[in-house]
Formats: structure tokens, C-alpha cells, sequence
């Protein structure tokens, strides 16, 4: 009693055929494990299972506000991970909200020489250059010359999407090195066809790939990176509403204008 806690809303089950294959977001006990009623209440009841596999205590040098990261961080330390993001490679991330942001600075850290990031609005370009990209680009402009332009002549060698918008889809087909690796971090709604160039793809060599979720592993790693202050989470946090005011937090997110990482006190 008394300990300050993450706790993940999403466990996996560890002994399934995708959890012992390392897909432990694929399991279908992580699709179903939550919290009840959710996160948005000032308590939560949080399933057995959860409190087995998906608490980790918060060393003292970690704030709560810094905690609220350790999930999305997770899920980026498995984007890359699937990705295979290396040193000495550039790094395209098309869209610079949170998870772009995160992206970036995880890329950084990982020794990728260039990172380049794109977005369509101009605050949360700004904030790419901050936490650590290289070149930014509207993503209304043409972004695969302006790649080759900053980039030696070439391509990249990873582009992760971090959009649902159809647009940066077509980007990344087009952005993507020889030998690369497109990774779909964010995808576009159910109902819209994607069209992969196949043939070129083929004869390149081309990986596309997905990732989902965070497993236990990668939230563990994600709170040892904040709480060794190796990426700046903290100056991500735009705006600290109440709960009575969770509705104009998905307001403010939804809208996407001058913010980025929106969170809720349910005891302010």
C-alpha cells in the first residue's frame, strides 16, 4: 500500500504460441484484459491478471506525468525493434505528434545518423526540431525530393508512419532506400484500400511491416530510459486538465493545433 505504479491496461498471457514466438501483442488475452470501468474515472478496478504481469513500480526520480509515457514509449521501442532502426541510418517520420516525437528521440538515441520528420502543421514541426530532428518538412510539400535533397541523393532507410492520413502512405512508398523498411506505427481508417507497389518493392527488397501495443518486456525498458532521463518526455506535455475536463482534452487532441501530449489529473 502506497507505492506509486503503472499499471498497463492490456496484459498478454505469456504461455499462447504468438507469446512464446515474441508477438505478445498478437495474444488475444492482451486484446481483451483492460480496466474496468477505465482509465477516465478517479478509481479504477484493475483484473488479477493485470496486477500479475502489468505493474511496475515507479522508481522516486519518476513523476507521475512522466509515467503517463511509459506505455506510448513502449510501444515505440517495439516499432523499432521490428524495424530494425540501426546506427548510421536515416530515419523518416512522417507525421510529428506524441508518438512521432517519441519516435524521433528514440531514433537519436539509437545511433540513427539523420532523422528527418514531416508534419502539416507548423507548431509540431517546430516541436520535431526540438526533441531532436534533423531536418523537418511539411508534409505539403514534396517531401520525397526534399528527402533526397537533405539526405546524400537517396532515400531513407527506415520511414515510420505515425498518420492514418492515406497522403503519407503514398510518401512512404515513395521515400523508402533500396533494402529499407516501411514501418506502419499508425495505419488509415478500416475502410480504406491501401495499394502496394509490389513490383518495385519485389525487386528492391522492401519490408513492410507493422507493430501493435507494447509487451511487459518493452514497458520495462521504457521505464528504464525515463527514469534514466535518456529522452525528454516531460517537455512533451502541453496541457494538464482536470478530469471534469476530459472532454476538452479530446478537443484539444482532436483538433491537433498548438499541442502534443494532453494529460488528465482526476484528483486536481
Amino acid at each position: 500500500v502506497g507505492d506509486r505504479v503503472f499499471v498497463s491496461h492490456h496484459v498478454p498471457c505469456n504461455k499462447c504460441r504468438y507469446c512464446l514466438s515474441g508477438h505478445h501483442t498478437a495474444c488475444e488475452t492482451l486484446h481483451t484484459t483492460n480496466f474496468d470501468p477505465g482509465g477516465f474515472s478517479e478509481y479504477v478496478r484493475v483484473p488479477k491478471i493485470n496486477v500479475e504481469r502489468g505493474v511496475f513500480i515507479l522508481p522516486d526520480n519518476v513523476s507521475f506525468e512522466e509515467g503517463t509515457f511509459i506505455e506510448p514509449l513502449g510501444c515505440v521501442i517495439r516499432g523499432q525493434r521490428i524495424a530494425q532502426v540501426k546506427p548510421g541510418h536515416t530515419v523518416l517520420v512522417l507525421g510529428s505528434g506524441p508518438a512521432g516525437l517519441l519516435h524521433i528521440q528514440l531514433a537519436k538515441l539509437k545511433g540513427a545518423e539523420r532523422v528527418i520528420a514531416t508534419d502539416i502543421n507548423e507548431y509540431r514541426l517546430k516541436a520535431a526540431k526540438k526533441f531532436g530532428a534533423d531536418v523537418v518538412i511539411n508534409a505539403k510539400e514534396d517531401v520525397p525530393t526534399i528527402l533526397q535533397e537533405v539526405n546524400e541523393n537517396r532515400p531513407a532507410d527506415r520511414v515510420i508512419i505515425c498518420t492514418g492520413a492515406l497522403p503519407a502512405v503514398h510518401q512512404a512508398w515513395q521515400c523508402v532506400d533500396r533494402g529499407g523498411t516501411i514501418l506502419f506505427f499508425a495505419v488509415p481508417p478500416p475502410d480504406v484500400k491501401v495499394t502496394i507497389p509490389i513490383t518495385d518493392f519485389w525487386r528492391n527488397e522492401i519490408t513492410v511491416t507493422t507493430s501493435y501495443g507494447a509487451s511487459p518486456m518493452d514497458l520495462a525498458e521504457a521505464l528504464e530510459i525515463i527514469s534514466a532521463h535518456k529522452i525528454n518526455v516531460r517537455d512533451m506535455i502541453t496541457h494538464r486538465l482536470s478530469l471534469e475536463e476530459a472532454g476538452l482534452g479530446f478537443r484539444i487532441v482532436a483538433e491537433a493545433k498548438e499541442c502534443i501530449k494532453v494529460i488528465i489529473e482526476p484528483h486536481r
